[in-house]
């Protein structure tokens, strides 16, 4: 059995990068080419916002590679420690939020399907 060096996540992991490049030449160019265009800082949103929405979307999506690597650009780009603790709510929020919203199309669900037994 394999065993881990640290854990599961670790910052050295990204490292990898280069073997996926390597291993799929023309997905990695394209999402490198997407990700260089994200990552500009002419474009109509300045970068430092870039950043706090592409940490919450981390936050959201529990990427704990994107969360290293976004927070140090946000770090860099300005971001306060106070404005990176409410995007964590924000996010938090949202994500929240967006369970009530399944929640509804849940109960919505299953009404649909008492109405089917019921015709059973």
């Amino acid at each position: 059995m394999h065993q881990h060096s640290h854990g599961y996540a670790e910052p050295s992991d990204l490292q990898r990068a280069r073997q996926v490049g390597r291993l799929a030449p023309e997905e990695f160019a394209a999402w490198q080419s997407f990700q260089e265009v994200v990552d500009r800082g002419n474009g109509s949103v300045p970068r430092k916002y870039r950043e706090l929405v592409a940490i919450a979307v981390a936050l959201t999506t529990q990427c704990s590679y994107c969360l290293d690597v976004h927070t140090a650009q946000a770090r860099r780009h300005g971001v306060t420690a106070e404005e990176l603790a409410e995007v964590v709510f924000v996010a938090g929020a949202v994500r929240a939020g967006g369970a009530l919203a399944h929640g509804l199309q849940a109960m919505k669900l299953y009404d649909g399907h008492s109405a089917t037994s019921s015709r059973s």
